[in-house]
């Protein structure tokens, strides 16, 4: 039996924000015969709610969500500290995988890594915290620039430095065009010894709740721990683990939004 509230008109209030927020703008009507509260209640509710840009009317005079709940979203997002949001599940998935993992950001020419989980494996990639990225040559560095909006991606590439570090590093804008086509297709990048030709990498993209992207993170191991035989395994719990870490954001799926 669920416990009474001891501030009803606090939970009718939040019940009121809910029930917009999952059915869109509706009447007073409508949200007092869904949630059973009685109409001067409920118009005085509605009232305050309004009043504190909680709601706002449209023109067809049905309640919407309003920019207060935006204000306070962007405040509470803005405080997480992403590195400690991350670290729980990143932990597991370094568990899961048995091998090194990251947490990466981008200031735009250089992608650096933020978080780093070490693995218990005898055999191990070095990195540390702070270390700085290609944005061409590394998983995270491609991965993050995958999701970059297109005007800021080619200014980015216009600026990238082409030389060749191992066999198969991207030496040409066209080249690094179809790789980062591909990224965004299949949902996570792969660094296959472009930058340290021992080295592999799979990473996938966090997103925050206006759907736009954070972070990225990476499982990385040497050419014996990644290989084509589990790439595609680690891929999907570097894929499940991002997911996850953008749920946290406030991000949901399109399907999830479908759902609800």
């Amino acid at each position: 039996m669920m416990e009474s509230s001891k501030v009803p008109a606090l939970t009718r209030a939040i019940d009121i924000l809910d029930l917009i927020g999952r059915i869109g703008p509706c009447s007073a009507a409508t949200i007092i015969d869904e949630l059973a509260i009685p109409k001067s209640t409920a118009y005085l509710l509605l009232g305050e709610l309004k009043k504190q840009r909680f709601l706002r009317m449209d023109s067809a005079d049905n309640y919407c969500l309003w920019t207060r709940l935006v204000e306070l979203a962007g405040q509470a997002l803005s405080k997480l500290d992403l590195r400690e949001l991350a670290r729980p599940r990143l932990t597991q998935l370094m568990d899961e995988c048995g091998l090194l993992c990251h947490l990466g950001i981008t200031d735009r020419e250089n992608a650096w890594y933020i978080l780093k989980i070490e693995s218990s494996s005898t055999i191990s990639v070095r990195s540390h915290e702070g270390k700085s990225l290609s944005l061409s040559r590394s998983g995270i560095g491609k991965c993050l620039l995958a999701w970059q909006p297109q005007p800021e991606r080619e200014a980015i590439i216009a600026t990238l430095d082409w030389r060749k570090a191992t066999p198969t590093t991207i030496t040409t804008p066209e080249g690094l065009r179809e790789e980062l086509a591909r990224i965004r297709a299949r949902g996570w990048s792969f660094d296959n010894g472009e930058d340290y030709p021992d080295v592999r990498c799979v990473a996938a993209p966090i997103f925050n709740a206006s759907n736009q992207l954070t972070a990225a993170i990476s499982v990385v191991g040497t050419r014996l721990q990644i290989n084509d035989d589990n790439r595609d395994y680690l891929a999907g719990k570097a894929i499940a683990c991002a997911k996850d870490i953008s749920r946290l954001l406030g991000w949901t799926s399109p399907f999830e939004q479908q759902a609800s």
